[in-house]
């Protein structure tokens, strides 16, 4: 085998090997999302079918066919898009709210010991309090309108985000810092090219739990005094003993918040390609 020269780069690949890299990729993608499915759709068939031979009472538990045929109903006459779109409009903007200010605060105590003891105690306090604690508190001071759900929401967003900010920056390893010195790093250059991507991992994984816990504190929100959105929909759905349509709501919460943290998952892929973690 002929080696490049010293100080050339090596040949390229051929569009064959490119190719072949790619089919194989897609073969390997298949097979992680046929494994994935085997169970959900094993489950399903059961549930069917013990539906359809009377083993289990359709009225409690109705089969998933009838639950895809109530979603479409809502579907074609569009109340499930109208709904959809208000409950996504509040998530976003509670989410905005809490998760902005959790960054914030969580750069600023990260960065500030001072800071820490001045905020961190308050917040901890804070956080040890439910959802459905606060919420009643919320709703008497602001009302059933949106300002009392977007603080309902943004009350979960800001936690996680402000606790993974704050630990990834005080985990970056101190002689990295040490070494940064000694190159002569300014402050600047020492935050922007050395603590913040190594902190990025953990803002990340804030990112994906806040957004997971603004999804769950919509379900609340909208549970609790909603003229709209999908927990509208549960709670009426509940009050006229649909079965079907209050499964139709839990299963749009449920695909709707796996869509948003596939897109966080993804998010982490590209932006953290250059670590070489475990894959199992």
């Amino acid at each position: 085998m002929v080696l490049p020269a010293a100080g050339q780069p090596p040949a390229e690949q051929s569009p064959h090997t490119i190719a072949s890299l790619r089919s194989k990729r897609r073969r390997t993608s298949i097979r992680i999302i046929a494994l994935g499915s085997a169970f959900p759709v094993l489950v399903l068939a059961i549930w069917q079918l013990a539906g359809y031979l009377g083993w289990i009472d359709t009225l409690f538990l109705p089969t998933p066919t009838a639950i895809l045929e109530s979603l479409w109903g809502l579907i074609a006459s569009g109340d499930m898009t109208t709904h959809l779109g208000i409950s996504l409009g509040r998530a976003a903007a509670g989410f905005a709210l809490g998760g902005s200010l959790g960054l914030v605060f969580g750069i600023l105590t990260g960065f500030s010991r001072k800071s820490e003891i001045f905020l961190d105690p308050t917040v901890q306090i804070l956080r040890m309090i439910p959802h459905l604690a606060i919420a009643p508190l919320i709703i008497l001071w602001f009302g059933f309108g949106e300002t009392s759900k977007v603080l309902i929401i943004a009350k979960g967003a800001f936690f996680p985000l402000y606790i993974n900010t704050f630990l990834g920056i005080r985990r970056v390893d101190n002689k990295l810092v040490e070494v940064s010195g000694v190159l002569q790093y300014s402050r600047f250059q020492q935050i922007t090219k050395l603590i913040i991507p190594s902190a990025l991992p953990g803002i990340l994984m804030g990112l994906r739990l806040s957004l997971a816990v603004s999804w769950l504190g919509l379900v609340v929100a909208e549970l609790i005094g909603s003229q709209s959105g999908v927990g509208f929909l549960i709670n009426l759905a509940k009050q006229s003993s649909l079965t079907e349509q209050i499964f139709v709501g839990v299963l749009v919460f449920a695909v709707v918040g796996m869509l948003v943290d596939l897109f966080v998952r993804t998010l982490e892929r590209r932006l953290l390609k250059w670590r070489d973690t475990y894959k199992g």
